[in-house]
């Protein structure tokens, strides 16, 4: 017997369709594990650890990309594969819609799919110079200061190299995954899946010479606040967050882990680009 795990997002359509999904697994003789995803952002504090079971076939995703990206931390280091049903308002991740939720799901069970892997980001955070939290991310890492904060100043160094401290509202860390997420809307580009890279983009920073850095994957990233900053968070895929000062040290590089993303057979991922972004008259 499959075992399929079915993440919702607190939504009244998508919890109808779940309940009506669920039926129609348990009929093709498939176990269910179901979890309700939880509110928006949270502090580490508020967050459970429980982790998917192991043994999962896939996961279906009922939900826009918040609620994806809520699953992909409940996979954590495992290779279950992953599929996200849109039902939000973009759905960048997402890989059908409600209409085509059971053909797909046929394919799936029929083992009619491949898994691409997506690059994660590995997160440490070094506290008084002891390990304090370490945490992955799909889409981004992101420092922000608050609404009445001063610009945030982050030094930042690549590889033990100092590259510059950043003045500006904050500084945007993503994977390819995550390039059409928070770091497209503050100026970054766009970069394929495949392409093995780190993406960095300042938040409106004061110095306009300040631009997107595309750097290699192999790249690790050590992040300091100046002195007496204060008010500044440190987010992880929008899902969780921690209030950060200069006594913290923050090194991101590339996870050993990917997240294995399910992907049908005649779906393509500049198809799925035009559609979300409009180009050439598509919609959404």
């Amino acid at each position: 017997m499959k075992k399929i795990g079915l993440v919702v997002k607190l939504d009244e359509e998508a919890r109808k369709k779940a309940e009506e999904f669920e039926k129609w697994l348990i009929a093709q003789n498939v176990e269910v594990v179901r979890k309700e995803n939880p509110p928006g952002h949270r502090l580490f504090s508020d967050l459970s650890d429980t982790a998917a079971p192991p043994d999962l076939f896939c996961i279906f995703v009922l939900g826009g990309d918040g609620t994806f990206l809520s699953a992909a931390r409940w996979v954590g280091d495992g290779a279950i594969p992953i599929m996200g049903v849109k039902f939000g308002e973009v759905g960048f991740l997402a890989e059908t819609t409600e209409d085509n939720l059971f053909s797909a799901a046929r394919a799936i069970l029929n083992a009619e799919f491949i898994a691409t892997p997506r690059m994660k980001l590995k997160v440490q955070v070094i506290r008084n110079g002891k390990p304090f939290l370490k945490e992955t991310v799909l889409n981004d890492v992101v420092i922000n200061k608050g609404a009445l904060a001063r610009l945030a100043n982050i030094e930042t160094h690549i590889d033990d190299h100092y590259l510059t401290t950043y003045r500006a509202d904050g500084l945007v860390i993503a994977t390819p995954t995550g390039s059409t997420a928070y770091s497209l809307a503050a100026g970054g580009p766009i970069v394929h899946p495949s392409v093995p890279s780190i993406i960095m983009t300042p938040i409106c920073p004061f110095t306009l010479t300040n631009r997107p850095l595309i750097l290699p994957d192999t790249a690790r990233i050590k992040i300091r606040l100046a002195k007496k900053s204060s008010d500044i968070m440190l987010t992880f895929d929008g899902q969780a967050g921690l209030e950060i000062s200069e006594r913290d040290e923050i090194i991101i590089d590339k996870d050993a882990y990917p997240l294995q993303m399910i992907t049908l057979p005649g779906q393509h991922y500049f198809d799925v680009l035009k559609a979300k972004l409009r180009w050439s008259g598509g919609r959404v």
